[in-house]
């Protein structure tokens, strides 16, 4: 603890340390919906969704800032118009001093994320992707640069695209030594005499890259560098393994009859009006899951090809269900209403804050913000 106040920026800081936003897809809208990153934070209040019932449990609780799951502006409005309900959502928590903000899918694919959240609540054990994330591609630059030039060529190259690390750029590293070289006829070199062997102190300069923006840095590089011709490779990096990925598959203890697991999901998620269903023989034995918390029947075909038991997921469509169904072998499906299924994060996240931060107050609303209020069934068969 320290005697600084806490801020906006500090825990939008320590979620993004666990969340990149760069892992999020590029139709997302991640990040700070409203609020400034100085404002200070005492409370907070964990939700999936940001609704008028979110924002009022907020007011009451006295809360500084909303972490949310679900974006408020991903399909945004033109205009904060108190008669729109988002508008009137933005004022409310604009008006109170609340600032707001959303993990999305780059909560979702992380390995401490959504859909862990809801693997390990299930009772699956050694998780792996459903769909791996893609991992970037990266190149390594060395270069040996003249010393008294080489802050010129760093900041040539990060400008075009190198030495982005996470939340830092300008990245490299330099070491000091001599570089030999002899100009021949027609040379025009920046240092040294035709015909004679010169020795210059330079530095070393090693950065990272992403491998699409090579050709960018090797011309920032060479535009920036004062020698006619600058001694100079690139590495291709080898991937390195990743915990991110959409979706999780894992194994349980010991199997169950699909009818025995769909209860065990219905018993580990909040309560929802559309409750649990289940398609597919309720005695079939179940042992390899998968699990993709949120919408995913478009991942379907990744599941059966998985070659797993069952497939928990959420918003599963009549046709689309039915054709998965249909393919021999294929997973029993079990669908949940998409805020339960990803309500056993929010826990998770707010242990994260609360060990970084234990000064602060935290709340996880338990309001349930599913689409869905009532269900009737059918008094009399037809």
């Amino acid at each position: 603890m320290t005697d600084q106040p806490v801020t906006v920026a500090d825990v939008v800081g320590l979620v993004e340390k666990h969340y990149p936003p760069r892992t999020a897809e590029g139709w997302d809208k991640v990040g700070l919906v409203c609020g400034s990153g100085d404002w200070p934070v005492t409370s907070v209040l964990f939700t999936i969704d940001i609704t008028p019932e979110v924002v009022a449990e907020a007011i009451a609780l006295e809360a500084n800032l909303i972490v949310a799951h679900h974006p408020l502006l991903l399909r945004g409005v033109h205009g904060v118009d108190g008669a729109h309900p988002k508008g009137r959502m933005l004022l409310d928590m604009i008006q109170q001093g609340i600032a707001c903000y959303a993990a999305h899918t780059n909560a979702d694919v992380a390995p401490d994320g959504v859909c862990v959240a809801l693997a390990e609540a299930l009772g699956l054990s050694g998780l792996t992707q459903l769909d791996p994330r893609p991992v970037e591609r990266l190149d390594q630059l060395v270069v040996f640069v003249p010393r008294e030039h080489t802050d010129a060529v760093v900041a040539a190259v990060s400008a075009a695209g190198a030495g982005r690390v996470g939340a830092y750029d300008h990245c490299h590293f330099r070491v000091t030594g001599t570089g030999s070289f002899r100009p021949l006829e027609g040379a025009n070199p920046f240092i040294g005499t035709t015909g004679e062997v010169e020795h210059v102190p330079e530095d070393r300069v090693e950065l990272v890259l992403p491998r699409g923006r090579r050709a960018a840095v090797v011309a920032a590089m060479r535009a920036a560098h004062p020698y006619e011709e600058p001694a100079f490779h690139i590495l291709e990096l080898a991937p390195t393994d990743t915990a991110h990925g959409i979706g999780r598959i894992g194994e349980l203890d010991a199997p169950l009859s699909a009818g025995e697991f769909a209860q065990r999901v219905a018993d580990a998620l909040p309560g929802t009006v559309t409750g649990v269903r289940l398609a597919g023989p309720a005695d079939r034995p179940v042992r390899r899951v998968a699990v993709l918390a949120g919408a995913g029947d478009s991942h379907l075909d990744t599941a059966r090809a998985a070659g797993v038991d069952a497939y928990v997921t959420s918003d599963l469509r009549h046709h689309p269900a039915t054709e998965a169904r249909a393919w021999a072998g294929a997973p029993v499906l079990i669908d949940a209403a998409h805020w339960a299924a990803e309500w056993p994060w929010l826990p998770v996240l707010s242990d994260i804050v609360g060990r970084a931060l234990p000064e602060v107050d935290r709340h996880v609303s338990r309001l349930n913000t599913d689409a869905w209020t009532h269900r009737f069934d059918a008094q009399d068969g037809v």
